[in-house]
């Protein structure tokens, strides 16, 4: 008979990626994980693989918790500057209990070029947002909120490094006045 586990997955996977955005990948030794996620080793291998299965998993798992706070930032307003601020202010004043900056941006910037295959899943993450930046743009052609003559995806660019820009502005700012100040001059950029 199997025995089942005495821990919950995702519970133990949310610990190992909160650990991963702290520290970055290198850092993060197999004896952090075990004690960060109250697990032993054999469980950490059988169940997640090693420590670079482990990290793809809860990269998987972190673009699954931005893609829900993004989504809900958007869903949360009604017009594209309400939508824009939200998305931007959930990435600048996320729950305070959460590492700072974006596990996707640190890995972009410690693991991109050297490992090809989270370099890869990155790229995708990045295009993912710069199209969801399209998608509300274009929508905003549609109902006259933005002019025609505006190629969206070159603005969808804009603001999808503006907001990688604010996730990094996130670990080293210490005010949240010039957090604002900077959604409120990429908001000011649309607008004119």
């Amino acid at each position: 008979m199997a025995r089942t586990k005495a821990f919950e997955i995702d519970a133990v996977l949310d610990k190992a990626m909160r650990l991963f955005w702290t520290q970055g990948y290198e850092k993060t030794s197999m004896q952090d994980l075990v004690d960060n996620m109250g697990i032993n080793r054999k469980s950490i291998y059988d169940t997640f693989g090693d420590k670079h299965t482990l990290f793809l998993k809860a990269l998987a798992r972190y673009d699954q918790f931005a893609n829900d706070l993004f989504q809900k930032a958007s869903d949360s307003e009604t017009t594209l500057l309400g939508k824009l601020r939200a998305i931007f202010h959930s990435a600048a004043f996320q729950n305070r209990t959460s590492p700072k900056g974006c596990l996707m941006v640190n890995s972009a910037t410690e693991l991109a070029v050297i490992d090809p295959e989270v370099g890869a899943i990155l790229q995708r993450m990045f295009t993912r947002n710069q199209r969801k930046f399209s998608t509300l743009l274009g929508q905003a052609q549609l109902h006259g909120e933005l002019s025609a003559n505006l190629d969206p995806d070159a603005l969808a660019s804009y603001l999808n490094n503006a907001f990688t820009g604010i996730r990094v502005m996130t670990k080293v700012s210490t005010s949240d006045q010039e957090l604002d100040q900077i959604i409120a001059m990429t908001l000011a950029a649309i607008r004119s």
